[in-house]
């Protein structure tokens, strides 16, 4: 029996990214290929998909992503993106797709003024998006956070059009960071495009004290798999 295709998923390393090698570990222990693209790359790979990771890209010296948003990769990323192919942006990386226009709301400072770095229980809202066909709908996962600008806002017209579109993806059940309305993810409204503040990387393996992140990462791998059988 041939072994399963390992889809290439590309992650993004911008100066400063902390979670780029957590990220191609987990993502290869679930089946992908992970490549590496340096910022300053004008194009992407041959991939199928994107992974923005983790970190304090460019140091955080304007808001969370606002310098990232301007790296010449991300010009690749907004095409790949715009053509459906799938982007997941992690912590900063949700940071850095909200900067870029790719996800809407914007990202603040925690609530709490300070930076919060535990588990946290989140439901998924939305179980039929590439990022999350390995949970069920309302199902209860355990993810760690560790952010101090990762307060979700959206002013109520947005609010409003989030929950109708069905773009809130995961929520938070006890809200760490004052998010507007416990959202912990979101997604466009083509459902290519999903950012979260929860470091699913981190949560692919027992000695972490959950795998639920791979319910997460194992949904991308799995699209991009099924998108490579279907064209071959």
């Amino acid at each position: 029996m041939s072994e399963r295709p390992r889809p290439r998923i590309a992650v993004v390393v911008f100066p400063g990214s902390n979670d780029d090698r957590d990220a191609a570990l987990a993502l290869e222990g679930l089946g992908a290929g992970p490549v590496l693209v340096w910022h300053a790359e004008p194009e992407l790979p041959e991939v199928g998909a994107v992974v923005l990771p983790g970190g304090f890209s460019y140091g955080d010296y304007l808001r969370c992503g606002a310098i990232a948003r301007f790296a010449p990769v991300m010009d690749a990323v907004r095409r790949f993106a715009d053509e459906g192919g799938l982007v997941l942006g992690i912590c900063n990386g949700f940071q850095v797709l909200c900067e870029a226009g790719l996800l809407p709301g914007v990202l603040r400072p925690n609530e709490s003024l300070s930076f919060i770095c535990r588990d946290v229980s989140l439901k998924v809202e939305q179980a039929d998006t590439p990022f999350t066909t390995r949970a069920e709908p309302g199902q209860r996962i355990t993810i760690p956070v560790k952010h101090g600008e990762g307060c979700y806002f959206a002013d109520d017209e947005l609010l409003t059009e989030l929950e109708a579109n069905g773009q809130v993806v995961l929520r938070y059940e006890e809200n760490p960071n004052g998010s507007t309305g416990d959202i912990a993810g979101v997604a466009n409204r083509e459902g290519n495009v999903f950012g979260l503040m929860p470091h699913p990387e981190h949560a692919v393996d027992p000695l972490l004290g959950s795998e639920d992140g791979a319910l997460l990462l194992g949904s991308l791998v799995d699209a991009v798999r099924e998108r490579l059988l279907t064209t071959a």
